[in-house]
């Protein structure tokens, strides 16, 4: 049945595990487990250069990462220098102290899944409610985006130029000290096109 005490036997219908593989497995099966899930990732990413970290969207974590650390890190130094910051989205004044802002994904975490500081930024509490995992459109909302991201991104480099966020818009400016706005464009619209085509609705209106 099991020829030179192979792992399982294969059959038209069904597969029978060797019973001497058993223990084995049990010990090692998250070892195996995660060498499948890398595999099958690699074979999706390669098929589907332009959909980001296949990987998380294969196996989703049962609690997201909270934006703490970013907001207090990095936004709140923002508030500090400029008092207020209106919401891109309903020209809402902003305020630290009063915690009326949440800090969200411009393009949907759900597509994205990562927290890289150059697509959070600080929205009407309310309305991210509302927004949920909707699309941004491009064309009304990204210049808003992009020059509070510039000014943002300006205030914590004069504070902390060695700060762990500034290292995260190296995958958008391979020089940080050109924070062009063609090259951002050029990142986040593409995001935005594949979600769409991926199924992400946009806002409506």
């Amino acid at each position: 049945m099991f020829l030179n005490d192979s792992l399982y036997g294969l059959y038209k219908d069904f597969i029978i595990i060797n019973p001497i593989w058993i223990d084995y497995l049990k010990s090692n099966a998250k070892v195996l487990k995660d060498f499948c899930y890398w595999n099958l990732s690699l074979f999706l990413q390669t098929r589907n250069p332009n959909i980001p970290d296949i990987p998380n969207k294969l196996i989703k974590l049962g609690t997201r990462n909270g934006l703490t650390k970013q907001t207090n890190e990095y936004w709140k130094l923002v508030f500090n220098e400029l008092g207020s910051i209106n919401c891109i989205f309903t020209n809402t004044k902003l305020v630290f102290e009063e915690k009326n802002y949440a800090l969200d994904h411009f393009v949907p975490h759900a597509f994205v899944s990562h927290d890289l500081i150059w697509n959070l930024l600080p929205i009407e509490k309310r309305y991210n409610s509302s927004k949920s995992d909707k699309l941004p459109l491009f064309e009304k909302h990204f210049d808003k985006f992009f020059e509070l991201q510039k000014v943002a991104f300006e205030i914590n480099k004069h504070h902390n130029s060695k700060s762990k966020y500034m290292d995260e818009f190296l995958t958008i400016f391979p020089n940080i000290d050109n924070f062009e706005k063609d090259k951002f464009s050029n990142t986040i619209q593409p995001l935005i096109t594949i979600a769409s085509n991926n199924g992400f609705m946009f806002m409506n209106e």
